[in-house]
């Protein structure tokens, strides 16, 4: 009864909240104060269980990886889809997908989690599967040191009960697979994925940026293969490494990050399946699958909204790239090429963006000093200006105000393929203004 009455009451609130314009994480909110142990018992009957995906960056694309893999083995996924990934919004988005009796029609849970927010969601449930992606310098004014961020990793890690999947590339992150190995035994299955020794000047860690020698005169010592290697990466195209075979495919992400990000999508993957459901069920034959038959499905996963997004504008392509710290922004600017393309910067310094925008600082910005960016944009777009004219990069219009910026934009630049680089609020916005003008994905 408990179930019945909390979906029928998040149900409601779901359906006034809408007609009120509200925001989609309020059924999660009522329902965590009304019954805080909801979640907890939706989740628990999942045969596949909880799989947790946490980290500064990549989480949102990453997600979006594994659910298509997976339900591409036939398997029902329930997900937090758009990109919510505060406890509250994961109970917003139980109460939307389940029935009147509070019951998912799914078999696995891929849930995307704030590093710290994921605390309180750990405490009700523990994830049955973890991928840990990596720390970087993202919201210090959030977090403090990067040291604080991986303790909350590490804490997740922790939580853990049957498998956990790390970027062995990530200094902090390998050590919370080391230490998990080390706490748990054999009772966590603790698996990694990396990179080719040629292709670590390409994907920079935090430390890399803030060691003496720049990123590509690191060298590291040679390693055993980890369970997924990105081997090549080149337009859009990669090779994986698994199970000491080679596999290259074309693929649809856009952004090197993305390319590096699929790696971790099919090392957890392979770990789901190679587990099974708690209890014999009718998905087991179905969600047994080949390296060859991933990746293929691999290929055809697109970009998560505003990761590389396609849009088309006055019949040429849009492209919204999210920037969030110097190592994501770098890659972003090395992923694209600026010939050719006008280029935009929107960049918001609101609680979901950091306050703290001293990281662009960190960030080369030469390559884009032959074409100029046409439009600086949002609250910060001064210091953005700043930071550029520094680089010798030309700023045609610096406008605050994302609308009108966007406005300028599109009148300035008729007939040309455009890309906008932008923060996490940024984007929102940017998507709700561009909306209007063009279509655009609700969620993902």
């Amino acid at each position: 009864m408990r179930d019945v009455l909390s979906a029928v009451v998040g149900k409601t609130v779901r359906q006034v909240a809408r007609l009120r314009g509200g925001g989609s994480a309020l059924p999660g909110l009522v329902i965590e104060k009304l019954d805080p142990g909801f979640l907890a018992r939706v989740l628990q009957r999942l045969p596949y269980g909880v799989v947790a995906i946490s980290g500064t960056n990549g989480k949102t694309t990453t997600t979006k990886m594994v659910v298509e893999l997976l339900e591409a083995r036939g398997l029902r996924v329930f997900t937090n889809r758009t990109g919510s990934n505060f406890s509250r919004g994961v109970v917003a988005a139980a109460i939307q997908e389940s029935d009147l009796r509070g019951r998912l029609d799914a078999d696995i849970a891929v849930l995307e989690l704030d590093e710290a927010h994921a605390m309180y969601f750990i405490d009700r449930v523990k994830p049955r599967f973890t991928l840990l992606l990596n720390v970087l310098r993202d919201q210090l004014d959030r977090f403090g040191e990067i040291d604080t961020t991986a303790k909350l990793l590490q804490r997740i890690a922790d939580a853990t009960t049957e498998g956990l999947v790390v970027n062995r590339e990530d200094r902090l992150i390998a050590a919370i697979g080391e230490l998990t190995r080390a706490r748990s035994g054999t009772a966590v299955d603790v698996r990694e994925f990396g990179l080719s020794d040629a292709l670590l000047a390409t994907f920079p860690s935090d430390d890399d940026f803030h060691l003496s020698a720049k990123p590509e005169e690191v060298q590291r010592q040679h390693r055993p293969a980890a369970d997924v290697m990105l081997l090549e990466i080149g337009d859009h195209e990669a090779v994986f490494g698994i199970d000491d075979e080679e596999y290259r495919t074309s693929l649809k992400l856009e952004g090197l990050y993305n390319t590096f990000n699929a790696a971790s999508a099919l090392a957890l993957v392979r770990q789901v399946l190679d587990a099974g459901p708690f209890v014999p069920s009718t998905t087991e034959g179905r969600a047994a699958a080949t390296n060859a038959e991933l990746i293929a499905a691999l290929s055809e996963v697109r970009p998560a909204f505003g990761r590389g997004e396609q849009l088309v504008l006055d019949g040429e392509p849009l492209e919204l790239v999210l920037v969030k710290n110097p190592a994501g922004f770098r890659l972003g600017l090395a992923s694209f090429e600026a010939e050719g393309v006008a280029a935009m910067i929107a960049i918001n310094d609101q609680y979901a963006d950091g306050r703290d925008m001293s990281w662009l600082w960190d960030v080369d910005f030469t390559s884009l000093a032959e074409a100029g960016v046409d439009t600086v944009a949002g609250t910060r777009a001064w210091d953005m200006a700043l930071r550029l004219e520094h680089d010798d990069v030309a700023v045609g219009r610096v406008e605050e105000d994302l609308r009108a910026a966007l406005s300028a934009f599109r009148s300035r630049t008729p007939g040309r393929p455009r890309r906008i680089y932008c923060t996490y609020t940024a984007m929102l916005e940017l998507r709700r203004a561009l909306a209007d003008l063009t279509d655009v994905e609700d969620v993902w």
